[in-house]
C-alpha cells in the first residue's frame, strides 16, 4: 500500500516498533557493559557504598551552578535507587543488576508480543478501511463488461484505487478463511486500543527501568573512579615508602 502512495496505520508501527528496538537494544548493551564491570571486580577490592556516593558527591569538576544542581539531583536518585534495593556494599549491586536484567527480558518480550499483535491489528483494520473506501470505484469498474474499450479507459484512470481494492479484499478472505464476511472490525479497533493503552504502561515500565540502569551506571562509574585513582596512588605510595 504504500508502495502504491498511501500512507498506512501498519507504516507507521513499523516506523515506532523500529525505534522502540532500537531503544531496547541501546538498553540492553548498557545494562551489559554494567553486568560485565561489575563481574569482573573483585568484591573485596571494591569500595564501599559510601565511598562511592561520597564521590558522586563531591562535584570537584563541576564548573557552574547547572551542572551543580543536575549533579544533586543524580546524587538525590542514586541515594533512593540504593534505599529502594537495599544495597550495602557491591556484592549486592551485583544482584540488583542481575534483577533489573531479568525485568528488561520481560519487558521486551512482553513489548515485542504487543507490537506484533498491534501490526497484525493494524494491517487488518487498515486493509478493511481500504477495500471501504475503494469498493465504488471497484464495484463501477466490474460493472462495465460490455464495453472494453471504456473499461480499459477507467482502469487506466483508477489503477491505484481498483488494484488497492483487489489487495484488501483477497488479504482480508484470507484472514477470514471462509468464515462469514463482514470481519470483526469493531473487535479488532477495541483490541487495538487496549493494547495501544497497555503499551503505554509498558513505556512507563521502561522509563522506571532506564532510571535504574542510569543509577547502576553512576554508582559502576562512581566505583571506577576510585579504583582507578587507588591504583594511581599505590606505585607512588610505595616510591615514597622506598625514599
Amino acid at each position: 500500500m504504500e508502495k502504491r502512495g498511501f500512507k498506512t496505520d501498519r507504516g507507521d508501527i513499523n516506523r515506532q516498533a523500529e525505534v522502540t528496538n532500537n531503544q531496547m537494544k541501546q538498553l540492553k548493551a548498557r545494562i551489559r557493559k554494567s553486568k560485565d564491570w561489575l563481574y569482573s571486580v573483585s568484591i573485596q577490592d571494591a569500595p564501599s557504598m559510601v565511598d562511592v556516593m561520597s564521590r558522586l558527591a563531591d562535584g570537584k569538576n563541576l564548573n557552574n551552578r547547572w551542572q551543580k544542581i543536575r549533579s544533586l539531583q543524580t546524587q538525590a536518585n542514586v541515594l533512593m535507587f540504593i534505599q529502594s534495593h537495599n544495597i550495602s556494599d557491591m556484592a549486592h549491586l551485583v544482584q540488583t543488576i542481575e534483577t533489573i536484567n531479568e525485568k528488561y527480558k520481560d519487558l521486551a518480550d512482553t513489548i515485542k508480543k504487543a507490537e506484533r499483535r498491534l501490526d497484525t491489528l493494524s494491517t487488518h483494520i487498515s486493509q478493511y478501511e481500504t477495500r471501504k473506501q475503494h469498493r465504488a470505484v471497484y464495484n463501477e469498474y466490474a460493472g462495465i463488461k460490455n464495453n472494453p474499450k471504456k473499461r480499459e479507459a477507467y482502469y487506466a484512470k483508477h489503477e491505484k484505487e481498483i488494484e488497492a481494492f483487489k489487495d484488501a479484499r483477497d488479504y482480508l478472505n484470507a484472514v477470514m478463511n471462509g468464515r462469514t464476511d463482514p470481519p470483526p472490525i469493531k473487535d479488532w479497533r477495541k483490541e487495538y486500543e487496549r493494547l495501544t493503552a497497555a503499551k503505554y504502561a509498558l513505556c512507563e515500565r521502561y522509563y522506571a527501568l532506564q532510571d535504574e540502569v542510569r543509577s547502576v551506571e553512576q554508582l559502576r562509574k562512581g566505583a571506577e573512579n576510585i579504583m582507578r585513582d587507588e591504583a594511581r596512588e599505590t606505585p607512588q605510595r610505595r616510591h615514597e615508602q622506598e625514599h
